[in-house]
């Protein structure tokens, strides 16, 4: 399936380190990366009392259904480290699915497009660089109208050039 968009984010540890590992990770066990995004660093969304984030954005190509890639990418944090405590706590690695093609799927422990999407800008301006045309499922906007309406008031810097997988 084409048009994976998935978000790749960590604020502990050695971030650029967990960042390329996480993609090595992708490739052998969910998937061929067809395109990623420059890293941004961002303050933390939801808990201000942590380091700050660096994310980046990949598209993704996979024959994998929707909760077989959730679950390989759910064991790719798990080793590297990921501990869930509580929801927007620091992390070595996260991994979310933001889009997947032009599915919408509302399951308990998945739901596809992200459901917060349209109200990050550190989601948005990444995925705007490698896909700005692409049309949100649910809203039926591209993802660049979709940031230019956002208010999420946290900057997004780019933090350095693309890393290789």
């Amino acid at each position: 399936m084409q048009g994976i968009f998935l978000l790749l984010g960590g604020n502990i540890g050695d971030r650029i380190a967990y960042l390329q590992k996480a993609q090595k990770l992708i490739v052998s066990n969910a998937g061929t990366i067809k395109n990623s995004s420059a890293i941004y660093e961002t303050a933390p969304w939801g808990l201000s009392e942590q380091p700050d984030f660096l994310n980046q954005t990949l598209e993704i190509e996979s024959e994998l259904s929707a909760s077989d890639l959730l679950q390989k990418l759910l064991a790719i944090e798990v080793s590297l480290g990921r501990e869930r405590h509580h929801q927007w706590n620091a992390r070595t690695i996260d991994i979310d699915i933001l889009l997947l093609g032009n599915q919408v799927i509302q399951e308990e422990n998945l739901t596809i497009p992200h459901p917060r999407l349209h109200l990050r800008k550190f989601c948005l301006i990444p995925l705007t660089e490698i896909a700005p045309q692409i049309i949100h499922p649910v809203f039926n906007q591209t993802i660049t109208q979709l940031l230019n309406t956002c208010e999420d008031p946290l900057e997004v810097r780019k933090y350095n050039n693309k890393i290789n997988s």
